[in-house]
């Protein structure tokens, strides 16, 4: 089992930033992969990032440039960080993860509002 606690949400005026963080707790040994999702309006689920144990990163073709994600393995935590965020970036956004044998966790999610 493996508990993801999200962090780093709030009220952003738009084209600020912010960083997200996702601390992974119990059976993170042979975690694969930690990353990030959001649900939109009507709650559709949309890949933000995703970061593998050797280091490599994927970004969906919409957020790439604005945003970047970091891994540290000795503290089982992502990271998320946004730039230049617009009010439709206003969404739930998940913490992902998924260890060797497939098994998948997800967080409880963080909300981030961007508004002026």
């Amino acid at each position: 089992q493996v508990q993801l606690v999200e962090s780093g949400g709030g009220l952003v005026q738009p084209g600020g930033s912010l960083r997200l963080s996702c601390a992974a707790s119990g059976s993170t040994l042979r975690l694969t992969h930690m990353g990030w999702y959001r649900h939109g309006p009507g709650n559709q689920r949309e890949l933000v990032a995703m970061a593998t144990s050797d280091g490599s990163t994927h970004y969906s073709e919409s957020w790439k440039g604005r945003c970047t994600i970091s891994r540290d393995n000795t503290k089982n935590t992502v990271y998320l960080e946004i730039s230049n965020l617009k009010i439709e970036d206003t969404a739930g956004y998940y913490c992902y993860a998924k260890d060797f044998f497939g098994t998948e966790s997800w967080g409880q999610g963080t909300k981030v509002t961007v508004s002026s």
